[in-house]
């Protein structure tokens, strides 16, 4: 048997884990170390492993994030207002199995997109599409995809998105295209797949900011209606140590 060949074999085949793991084991003259069924087994289990990390990392990278977080690093001091046992509920992502929505709201500095970013990493490393975004630069993408033609194309990506973060949510009133986005937007995802929304402002002034009572009362029906909601309270989190948390 020649060995090289058989690694170059997998090499093309694009089963380049195991074919570097065989390698290994050739040249440490580990062959005869297990059983032709356990060393199918381990070099089958190294390639699956290998991708699911390259389907991390490649999740990871197309989520956008502006942060790295973690769920295990997020903190609860009884000033934050954060319950421990709704957030470990949260951080399951059922709610994603359940296409329900989550509302994270507060004043700015308290570690909203903190919040919103570790669940985000959670979802990528359960192998779930997520993309991170401010919503204004959203809503201008989509306003340029008016434009050239792709609006209909960036709606369809947003919707096989399975955890949409839309940061900063309200800081300015929404003018006609940026309403008419967001009621297309989240109709596309209703019962479908789940969004998070952060925003420094109150959900009961949404409904003024949002304009339009007919549009804002679908909007509103569609996202709150089944969400669940952190309201973070207490001092910015970037006057002490735990400024990196939004």
């Amino acid at each position: 048997m020649n060995n090289n060949q058989t690694v170059e074999k997998l090499r093309q085949m694009r089963i380049g884990a195991m074919a570097d793991l065989h390698l290994q084991h050739v040249k440490n003259n580990g062959l005869q170390e297990l059983t032709p069924d356990e060393y199918l087994a381990l070099l089958t289990d190294h390639e699956w492993e290998s991708r699911q990390n390259q389907k991390i990392q490649r999740l990871l990278k197309q989520a956008a994030f502006r942060q790295k977080a973690s769920v295990e690093e997020v903190r609860f001091a009884p000033s934050r207002n954060l319950d421990r046992n709704m957030f470990n509920r949260i951080a399951t992502l059922d709610f994603i199995n359940r296409k329900e929505n989550l509302i994270i709201t507060g004043a700015s500095g308290v570690g909203k997109s903190y919040l919103a970013q570790a669940l985000g990493h959670q979802a990528c490393f359960n192998g779930l599409k997520t993309l991170y975004t401010n919503t204004a630069r959203l809503f201008a993408r989509m306003k340029l995809a008016k434009t050239d033609g792709t609006y209909l194309k960036e709606l369809n990506k947003l919707q096989k998105t399975s955890l949409l973060i839309l940061d900063d949510f309200g800081l300015q009133a929404l003018d006609n295209h940026s309403r008419e986005a967001l009621m297309d937007i989240i109709d596309d995802r209703y019962n479908k797949t789940s969004t998070i929304v952060v925003s420094q402002i109150p959900v009961s002034v949404w409904y003024d900011i949002i304009g339009e009572g007919t549009i804002a009362d679908a909007i509103l029906d569609r996202i709150v209606n089944s969400s669940h909601r952190f309201d973070l309270k207490g001092e910015s989190l970037r006057k002490g140590i735990l400024k990196n948390q939004d």
